[in-house]
């Protein structure tokens, strides 16, 4: 089973006259896509990235992994945006959110991220967290002189200097960045790091199904092969300009509520797996729509957690929302809600049930609630919570999110404004042009 959009509890609140109108826009903005000749258009190496992903490949990264696996209790991810969101979202949605507690126990390295802040605290509890362990460093970066993943490489290779002895320990450092240029692909060459490679074509929020992604996700014991498979199912499917296309269907519809006024979108989940794949979406939309005045903000919950705090914001707020829920139809796991004899909670009444059970009218009566409170609901409904259907997963939304942008007349692949708060940090840092 793939993946499947359920547009139920939108009916109600599109035009379809408009909404057809936008499917028109959503295939046009597919075709310049495809055809290359729209804006960002040298980017467009992740189209075809999951039918060009080799074995060769595949078998290296595998090789590379077993050697950090035998060698180290932890491998440190250095990285920022989209050089960690993409395989931390899959890590914590294939394996468990606290993969950390039995990686070693099942011959894997506990997997850290550092590289994403400017906090001397994090870095230093991440050094204690450490400790006196092996350990093994995968940077991405590719200039390598990005702020915050350079001080982090600084301070974290002094503290291999320290452990390992001045330049002894190349075998413990993986570097994906540029082919042929940047400070971190000549520090490589002249250090022997193992390397790999960033596309030229392939923007860092699109990089996923690159040795961007991929290393951090085969450390982590998931299956890349399947997960590449299930994007390349996607690519397919969603190449194709036909009203089966769950991506066109998407980018409408959102583009249609957008608008109507619904500017504000929330990506809502009920599995706390899927938190970071929410965190990889914000990024990937918002980086990609929100320029020139234009773009629906990206944000998310995790319910049922949320709904004790956002929940009444949602259901009686300004009525500028809409709702995307990532809905799981089966859960690896789960457990049945024990009978008691006091029943001094008043739960018997649901010890014949098991917990999803219960997540399930959770999700339907929140999403029944939140419909009848004026906030238009799609539903992602993913079959399994498995390498392929992750992978069919990102690549709907990469693709979805192109089309998006282009509909909004955008450049999904730059972020000319994230350049203003690095020009005014350099400027107060005392940095020489």
């Amino acid at each position: 089973m793939k993946i499947t959009i359920n547009d139920t509890y939108v009916d109600q609140f599109i035009d379809q006259k408009a909404f057809g109108n936008n499917i028109l826009s959503a295939k046009k903005a597919l075709a310049s896509l495809l055809n290359s000749d729209g804006k960002g258009n040298e980017y467009l190496g992740w189209i075809n990235l999951p039918s060009e992903v080799d074995t060769a490949l595949i078998e290296d990264i595998s090789k590379t992994v077993e050697l950090v696996k035998s060698n180290s209790k932890v491998l440190v991810i250095i990285g920022i945006g989209g050089s960690y969101l993409g395989s931390k979202a899959v890590i914590s949605a294939l394996t468990s959110t606290h993969h950390n507690k039995f990686a070693n126990g099942k011959g894997l390295p506990e997997i850290y991220f550092a590289g994403t802040d400017l906090s001397g605290t994090e870095l230093t509890d991440l050094i204690a967290v450490i400790g006196g362990r092996d350990f093994s460093i995968n940077i991405i970066s590719k200039s390598g002189t990005t702020t915050e993943p350079a001080i982090a490489f600084r301070v974290l290779r002094r503290l291999m200097d320290e452990k390992y002895g001045a330049n002894n320990y190349a075998n413990r450092i993986i570097a994906t960045t540029d082919k042929s240029k940047g400070a971190l692909r000549n520090l490589s060459t002249e250090k022997g790091y193992k390397t790999y490679v960033i596309p030229d074509d392939v923007g860092g929020r699109f990089s996923v199904f690159t040795p961007v992604g991929l290393i951090p996700i085969a450390a982590a014991g998931a299956d890349i092969k399947e997960l590449i498979r299930g994007a390349k199912s996607a690519q397919i499917d969603l190449c194709d300009d036909s009203n089966e296309n769950i991506a066109i269907k998407y980018a409408a519809l959102r583009n249609t509520l957008y608008e109507n006024g619904k500017i504000i979108e929330i990506l809502c989940n009920y599995e706390p797996r899927l938190s970071f794949i929410a965190a990889w979406w914000k990024q990937l939309f918002g980086e990609s729509e929100g320029k020139e005045g234009k773009g629906i903000f990206p944000a998310s919950v995790d319910f049922t957690c949320d709904l004790h705090s956002m929940g009444q914001y949602i259901q009686e707020g300004p009525r500028h929302l809409m709702e995307t829920i990532l809905r799981v139809k089966k859960m690896p796991h789960d457990i049945p809600v024990p009978s008691t004899v006091d029943n001094l909670d008043n739960l018997n009444y649901l010890s014949s049930k098991t917990i999803n059970y219960i997540n399930e009218m959770a999700t339907q009566g929140t999403l029944e609630a939140h419909v009848s409170g004026n906030v238009p609901n799609v539903i992602i409904e993913i079959p399994e919570l498995t390498a392929y259907h992750i992978g069919y997963l990102l690549y709907f939304f990469e693709m979805a999110c192109g089309i998006s942008a282009y509909m909004l007349g955008v450049n999904p692949f730059d972020q000319p404004g994230v350049e203003s708060y690095k020009s005014n940090m350099f400027r107060l840092l005392g940095k020489l042009s």
